[in-house]
């Protein structure tokens, strides 16, 4: 029976959510009771962080294991030191301090699903000749101070999809949408208008989609996991009409953030607007989203990065975006003017999708770590005039110029 009896230890919480980041000093203090004098080869404590990723494909002799592994942490304190001869450490209580400082560097947070996990820990052990150590280790909450996306500037992104109707119905369908956002945290509005010209004999519906997409690499091989996160459906389109609608969604609290500065998995966020026809394939306009922890966002220099002047603090201000393509309430607006008395946007404003269908998911980062447009109808809009939506504001109230009224979804 080991001598060594209740083995624990407790660090220092920095702040009210137990996190850490680069630059941090991880002190605590290891305790045990020794039933009697023991000598003991080491006594060490390790604070370490890992990746990794596993999954199977196939069955029966056709399975195939797939893992691959990445260390960003070690860090290691002798609290007594080596000795092949051994110390010996008196019978009763004892406890032994201990400091760790983490290195600057882009390390990635605090992740775990269900094929992969970035894990912070930290581990003592008890080693004695002949015996096998003891251990204990607790988990840290990592968060990344210098995630590979941060520096984005919020802004508003356009695009529009159009599908030529064949087969079961005649027609064809049009589809503008304006998303207020590119950069968002958990718990913000995502707010979207969009205005569909249905000039097929099909009804249909408006549907928006929060989706994320992981990505866990292992030597050659990939495992991808794409589910929506939140949805809501909008009010049936008829045939041969015109509307605009707009939706609201929160981004959810327990939401993964954005993560790309890991090489063996990576999390991605888009915002999916598309119309649910029957026996068609759907026509769909996806806006990519970085979504990083809350209060990075509103931290961001907006002169680091785009078209903004240097020094500026925050978010673009109301100057820096032109205004929406189509009325999103009840102004006033002179014949011939688009919303808000400005000319109406020019019609090839966006390029068309000939195949109307729009379903690849950016292979290449852009320039600062952001995924591009799934297609190049999807645009950020350059800064001239007012944007469609403040972050976290809600949006205005709804007047449809088709309809004497229409509910916001």
């Amino acid at each position: 029976m080991s001598p060594i009896k209740d083995l624990n230890l407790v660090y220092e919480a920095l702040n009210k959510e137990d996190t850490f980041s680069q630059g941090d000093t991880i002190a605590g203090t290891l305790t045990f009771t020794l039933t009697k004098e023991t000598k003991v080869k080491a006594l060490t404590v390790k604070a370490k962080g890992d990746a990794r990723v596993h999954w199977t494909d196939g069955t029966g002799d056709n399975r195939e294991s797939h893992n691959a592994h990445r260390r960003y942490l070690k860090l290691k304190e002798h609290v007594v030191a080596e000795n092949e001869k051994g110390t010996v450490l008196p019978k009763g209580d004892h406890q032994f301090k201990f400091r760790f400082t983490i290195p600057q560097g882009d390390m990635p947070p605090s992740f775990k699903e269900l094929h992969g996990e970035i894990v912070y820990m930290l581990e003592a052990k008890v080693s004695r000749s002949w015996r096998m150590p003891s251990t204990v280790q607790k988990e840290l909450k990592f968060v990344s101070k210098y995630p590979s996306h941060l520096g984005q500037v919020m802004c508003p992104q356009s695009g529009s999809v159009d599908k030529k109707m064949s087969t079961f119905s005649k027609g064809q369908v049009r589809m503008s949408a304006t998303i207020n956002t590119n950069v968002c945290s958990p718990g913000d509005n995502v707010a979207v208008v969009a205005k569909i010209h249905n000039s097929s004999s099909k009804k249909m519906k408006p549907k928006y989609s929060l989706q994320q997409k992981i990505v866990y690499r292992a030597n050659a091989s990939t495992n991808i996991s794409d589910q929506s996160l939140c949805k809501m459906v909008g009010e049936i389109i008829a045939p041969n009409s015109e509307e605009s609608v707009s939706c609201q969604l929160t981004v959810p609290a327990d939401v993964i953030p954005t993560l790309h500065n890991c090489e063996i998995l990576t999390v991605d966020h888009y915002f999916k607007v598309y119309l649910d026809i029957s026996f068609a394939v759907d026509p769909e306009v996806v806006f990519p989203l970085v979504i990083v922890p809350s209060g990075f966002a509103a931290l961001q220099p907006a002169g680091s990065v785009g078209p903004y002047p240097a020094g500026a603090v925050g978010a673009p201000s109301y100057s820096d975006f032109p205004p929406p393509a189509f009325p999103i309430g009840p102004y006033p607006v002179p014949a011939g003017s688009g919303a808000y008395g400005y000319p109406a946007p020019d019609p090839t404003q966006y390029a068309n999708i000939s195949s109307g269908y729009n379903n690849q998911w950016p292979q290449q980062a852009a320039p600062y770590g952001f995924p591009t447009a799934a297609s190049s109808t999807v645009q950020p809009q350059a800064p001239t005039a007012p944007p469609l939506f403040q972050q976290g504001q809600e949006p205005p109230p709804y007047m449809s110029p088709f309809s004497p009224s229409q509910d916001t979804q």
